[in-house]
């Protein structure tokens, strides 16, 4: 797919084309991640995200009814809609900017894929939860990790508190980071907000309940399929990063992730991807994540992942934040020699 750009006219007639895994689309990328550690998203700001969760709420109060066959005919339907309408009115808006001046096109693409990662928020919401538990101030850590877990928080003790959080920076590392970046490489802004639609059509209606099984199970899978190589990319990204960081270990690290991962995988109604940077993590960190957690005073428990070397402490909070950075900038390398090999081939 080839960005919206490489098909746009400059005022003289001359194509600036932006190619997928190009150098040039390789630096918006770069700037728009630079421009997500900066400023985040600033409160206020309109965000694609929120409109596209309002897009969901309104189809799913009017689609999501009738027999089981209906719902899951009607939950493909919507994802359709949601992510082609997604890709198609952000194709469009950067069309009709640079109808106006090229650079203003490519100034909103900019902004378009800043708000798609999440690097900045991800390392505060982690934070938010080691500070109090630094302070010895565990209500306020129950209170920062239930902002960005469902699980119940309330009885949580710190090496709870901090399974939490380190579970939660390791697993959102892949649909916060890396694969909108992988996206980004190949369609630009567009892509990557189709992405997101994808990640938040999941995160709304991708559940395997009552209400949701048969409406979103379309979802669901297109969201396994969208993470699928984004999130072994990622856990790889990850074991590369941890060689210039230290208090890791390494050993066997390899071996134990794609043992560990794979066993997560075939647990019942486990995504297939979430295990694979939670393994990585957990086995780099020495500590063990998964287990059971309560969810609205109801046991749920999940596969454990990692080795119990080291017990969990807040101070592996700040590691493992460490680490999200580490990923994601091996992720670009990565991808850099990607094109760089294309480059030479070409």
């Amino acid at each position: 797919m080839t960005d919206v750009i490489a098909l746009l006219s400059y005022q003289s007639d001359t194509a600036l084309c932006i190619s997928p895994w190009s150098w040039p689309l390789l630096g918006l990328v770069l700037l728009a991640v630079l421009l997500d550690l900066c400023f985040g998203d600033p409160q206020g700001w309109p965000h694609p995200v929120i409109v596209i969760g309002r897009m969901i709420s309104w189809l799913e109060r009017r689609w999501n009814h009738g027999s089981a066959r209906r719902r899951y005919w009607l939950g493909v339907c919507l994802a359709l809609t949601v992510v082609g309408g997604t890709w198609v009115i952000s194709t469009s808006v950067l069309y009709a900017l640079s109808q106006i001046h090229l650079w203003l096109a490519l100034l909103a693409e900019l902004v378009l894929l800043a708000t798609t990662f999440a690097a900045h928020g991800l390392a505060k919401a982690g934070m938010a939860v080691y500070r109090p538990l630094i302070a010895g101030d565990l209500d306020g850590a129950r209170c920062a990790l239930a902002q960005i877990v469902g699980r119940d928080t309330d009885r949580l003790n710190e090496a709870e508190l901090t399974r939490g959080a380190v579970e939660s920076v390791a697993e959102n590392s892949v649909d916060g980071i890396t694969a909108p970046l992988f996206w980004a490489l190949i369609g630009g802004a567009p892509l990557a907000l189709a992405y997101k639609a994808v990640n938040t059509l999941d995160s709304m209606v991708g559940y395997r309940n009552a209400r949701f099984s048969d409406f979103g199970c379309a979802s669901a899978r297109l969201d396994d399929i969208a993470n699928w190589l984004p999130a072994r990319l990622t856990a790889l990204s990850l074991w590369l990063s941890s060689w210039l960081l230290p208090h890791m270990r390494r050993k066997g690290t390899l071996t134990d992730t794609w043992r560990q991962a794979r066993a997560h995988a075939r647990k019942r109604h486990a995504s297939p991807n979430a295990g694979w940077p939670e393994a990585m993590v957990a086995n780099l960190l020495g500590v063990r994540l998964g287990g059971v957690n309560y969810y609205q005073g109801v046991a749920s428990p999940s596969a454990e992942l990692g080795h119990d070397t080291t017990p969990l402490r807040a101070e592996h909070i700040r590691r493992a934040i460490w680490l999200m950075h580490g990923g994601w900038v091996a992720f670009l390398l990565l991808m850099l020699a990607v094109i760089a090999l294309r480059s030479v081939t070409a």
